[in-house]
């Protein structure tokens, strides 16, 4: 499909809470298509709508180095969480950065999917974590509001 553009850190878009998805037409499956092309392109395990301008509840994510089946979510919401887990955390949004931030170690989430249908997925660790900063997305929030101490550049860490 396209890889799109990531938006950065100061673009307002990033900052508005992302509109709920009525239908899923043409145009939203390419939206999809290209999130997954932008995402594996970036080399990222996570992408947001909002991420390539697109106010709309739409995330995808890959965890699985061994390219598994990546998980979509449309109006994904949050209903479980349990334990926590303090790490390191980047985004695409904020290129060169990553912080320290403390997540629930477990996250169930439901979400639609592609055909509108209904269901819950789960996962802990980095999946949990995923879902967690990708769905912050959505509202507005990017994980550098969470980061514990500060901001450290990535480059930095490389040369340890």
């Amino acid at each position: 499909m396209a890889i799109r553009n990531i938006r950065k850190i100061g673009d307002e878009v990033l900052n508005k809470k992302a509109r709920e998805v009525k239908e899923v037409d043409e145009r939203t499956l390419t939206l999809i298509e290209d999130m997954l092309d932008t995402m594996y392109d970036a080399e990222g395990v996570g992408l947001a709508a909002p991420q390539v301008g697109v106010l709309k509840r739409i995330v995808v994510i890959d965890v699985s180095p061994e390219g598994d089946e990546p998980i979509i979510l449309i109006n994904p919401e949050i209903i479980e969480t349990s334990g926590e887990q303090t790490g390191s955390e980047g985004c695409l949004s904020v290129p060169g950065k990553v912080g320290m931030v403390t997540r629930p170690n477990y996250a169930k989430v439901r979400a639609f999917n592609e055909k509108m249908e209904e269901f819950e997925v789960e996962g802990t660790e980095l999946l949990a974590r995923a879902f967690c900063h990708e769905i912050d997305h959505l509202d507005g929030h990017l994980y550098v509001e969470k980061v514990e101490g500060e901001l450290l550049d990535t480059k930095h860490m490389d040369e340890d």
